[in-house]
């Protein structure tokens, strides 16, 4: 007779690794939690970004939402619905500040002139000078601010021809990453605008046709994996929107996201991110031939009245990092 029994499964045998499982998943969800309350409560509520290493998990909230929806999902293959439903409400938590960054703000009624400023990390100077000059041409960039400058990189951008497009420059090249430079369609009158910092961020004063004044800072804080108090201090001296008669632009890398209430403090002091503005917020501008997660560190901060007319983060080749670019329309500045 032939046996028609059913083996038993070996139930037993799965229920540790379950539970292995189940565990493991549990504990990522405790630390989506905390990255939630670390960037809704400590730098959302209380305005501070912690040390070194909560500095730069922040900058990385927006993975936090694909990371709990997938763990959502795991979370209910093991019928852990109690820790489905928390994934869930967690992606929500972490998704709400990411809306505004894809969402196009309405624009004020500037009725000055349109320039065009673009910001570019040369990467230790090792940016292509003729991609560089190329990127300046094909977008008629009207303001360059360049972080990491150094000497060598500065001859041979004038090499290329970086003064046929931008003849005015004022730089503080050096080496290490720390020199920075601003180069201009328009004549400049160096200012000092920026706090002690230990990147160059050099400040300048310059008009546009018509008359309109403008002042921009070349910016380039310290990363804060390295100091974080620094990063704080660096991005602590940056102007605020000037009432003095100058339209006031921040360009460069701040080595920081709009996650950082640091970052946010400059915004709250009468600019907005060009990127944001025209909902390219999530776009990355670092890193490109460096291992790690993409981020977004490089901005155009303009003041509340300018319109901006457009955004775009670029490849420009031997850089790590996007150039970022803003076509921004200015309200009218006598100076």
């Amino acid at each position: 007779m032939v046996s028609t029994k059913v083996p038993e499964r070996d139930s037993g045998s799965r229920r540790p690794a379950s539970k292995v499982l189940s565990a493991l998943v549990a504990t990522a969800v405790a630390g989506v939690a905390g990255l939630a309350v670390l960037r809704w409560v400590v730098s959302g509520v209380f305005g501070h970004d912690g040390n070194s290493y909560t500095a730069a998990l922040l900058a990385l909230t927006p993975f936090g939402v694909p990371v709990a929806a997938g763990l959502a999902l795991v979370a209910w293959a093991l019928r852990r619905r109690g820790v489905a439903l928390l994934s869930v409400v967690l992606a929500g938590v972490l998704v709400a500040p990411l809306v505004p960054r894809v969402l196009a703000d309405a624009q004020p009624e500037a009725d000055g002139p349109v320039v065009r400023v673009a910001a570019l990390n040369l990467y230790f100077g090792q940016a292509a000078p003729d991609a560089v000059v190329e990127f300046v041409r094909e977008h008629r960039v009207d303001v360059l601010t360049l972080l990491e400058l150094d000497e060598q990189a500065q001859s041979a951008l004038e090499d290329a021809g970086l003064r046929e497009s931008l003849p005015h420059v004022v730089a503080y090249p050096a080496g290490a990453g720390v020199g920075s430079g601003i180069a201009s369609r328009y004549p400049l009158e160096e200012v000092d605008l920026a706090g002690p910092s230990l990147f160059a961020q050099p400040g300048v004063r310059t008009r546009l046709p018509g008359g309109t004044a403008v002042e921009v800072v070349a910016v380039h804080a310290l990363p804060p994996v390295t100091d974080a108090a620094q990063w704080r201090s660096d991005l602590a001296g940056l102007p605020p929107a000037s009432s003095a008669g100058f339209a006031r632009i921040l360009a460069g890398d701040f080595n920081a996201t709009l996650d950082h209430a640091a970052f946010r403090h400059i915004l709250d002091a009468g600019y907005v991110d060009a990127a944001e503005s025209t909902g390219n917020a999530l776009v990355t501008t670092w890193p490109r031939r460096r291992l790690g997660p993409p981020v977004t560190l490089d901005h155009v901060l303009v003041e509340n009245g300018a319109a901006v007319l457009d955004f775009a983060a670029l490849d420009v080749e031997g850089s790590d990092h996007r150039a970022v670019l803003a076509t921004l329309r200015l309200p009218k500045r006598p100076g």
